[in-house]
């Protein structure tokens, strides 16, 4: 699942600046626009063209990291989630692993595998990947669904600003904004729940594919800090179900 894999991007270009004419009319009246006041031409124009981008991804990597008070994997309050690094293949397949605490003592890693509706886990104890056992609620498949997740949360995000460029593993655009719970249920696989979420963003300024964001959330008046990183679209890769003995 760590294997060395040779990255070869091919998202197709989409050019944001010049979308900005068009998309200004979608500003002022388009069917998908939130509530309140008419958001910036410039912030519509940015994120339109990064909703189409990402609702396009056919595979990509991804690195999510967290810091604070602990977020868990498991009803039982044991495993609390650090990071994972993972891989997604359209429609809906991922591997990943999992760094976790355990008991809030014990730090290991757990190996992951999504294909359709089906997930295992590797047993904390023998590392075998395993159907998920009931009281887990992961699907890393769900932390890039493209079409029910990333085009959908970037086409409504809340209050959106463009903060500016930023130099962030090259020129970015960075634009902040209120994430619907919604959205951010299913692109955290379900560890951020009922809750809309202000988010930072830093998209590629001429593929309008995220490389980054950055979000907290709260749970019992804690707060968790989160940090996701994505990259090597257009990667070609296949993620095969694990071999489980009967």
């Amino acid at each position: 699942m760590r294997s060395a894999i040779r990255h070869q991007a091919t998202a197709s270009a989409l050019l944001v600046g010049a979308a900005v004419a068009g998309l200004a009319l979608a500003a002022c009246g388009g069917s998908d626009e939130p509530e309140g006041d008419p958001l910036p031409a410039e912030s519509v124009a940015i994120l339109t063209a990064s909703a189409k981008a990402m609702g396009d991804v056919t595979s990509v990597r991804f690195t999510l990291t967290r810091s604070g008070a602990p977020v868990y994997i498991d009803t039982f309050e044991s495993l609390a989630l650090e990071s994972v690094d993972g891989r997604f293949a359209a429609p809906r397949s991922a591997d990943a692993l999992l760094t976790v605490e355990v008991d809030g003592s014990l730090k290991t890693e757990l190996g992951a595998v999504a294909i359709d509706e089906t997930v295992w886990l590797s047993n904390p104890v023998t590392g075998v990947l395993e159907p998920l056992p009931a009281g887990y609620d992961l699907d890393p498949s769900s932390f890039f669904d493209p079409q029910l997740g990333w085009r959908p949360l970037l086409a409504g995000l809340q209050d959106a600003e463009f903060v500016g460029e930023d130099d962030r593993d090259g020129n970015r655009y960075h634009v902040r904004g209120v994430a619907p719970a919604a959205q951010m249920e299913i692109i955290s696989a379900r560890l951020v729940r009922d809750q809309d979420v202000a988010i930072d963003f830093w998209i590629h300024p001429v593929t309008g594919l995220v490389t980054a964001a950055e979000f907290t959330t709260t749970f019992q008046g804690a707060e968790s800090s989160w940090d996701l990183e994505l990259r090597d679209y257009g990667e070609t890769f296949e993620i095969d179900p694990p071999q489980v003995d009967d």
